[in-house]
């Protein structure tokens, strides 16, 4: 549905090195950088980190990036806590969503709540 999507961040420096470790398990790289700003994807950009502009303080937003499969989800959430992530909610099936909707949630450097998702099943 998207085809790109970007945030603003308080510290570009910190949050381009949670984003490094926890894109790379989902298949993602740093793959343009113009100054400050980075996009990360796989055949494009598709996520982009920007620093704020605004002065204000930041909302939280939610970005939900997919996994191929539970191990990627596994991996991105292992990633994100040795990144030194909050951890929101461990891996595991989210039912109330549908029955294979498998997602672990962390926050980034920023506060925002930062998924990592299958729809695979088992």
């Amino acid at each position: 549905m998207l085809d790109h999507l970007g945030i603003q961040v308080a510290d570009p420096e910190a949050s381009a090195v949670f984003y490094d470790a926890v894109l790379a398990t989902l298949g993602h790289r740093r793959m343009l950088q113009y100054g400050p700003v980075i996009g990360y994807g796989s055949d494009h950009p598709r996520f982009w980190i920007s620093p704020s502009e605004t002065g204000d303080p930041a909302r939280e937003s939610h970005v939900a990036f997919a996994a191929a499969d539970r191990a990627m989800v596994g991996a991105f959430f292992a990633a994100a806590v040795a990144a030194g992530a909050e951890v929101l909610h461990e891996p595991r099936v989210w039912p109330e969503y549908h029955e294979h909707y498998y997602g672990a949630f962390v926050r980034d450097p920023d506060g925002n709540n930062v998924e990592a998702v299958s729809h695979a099943p088992a």
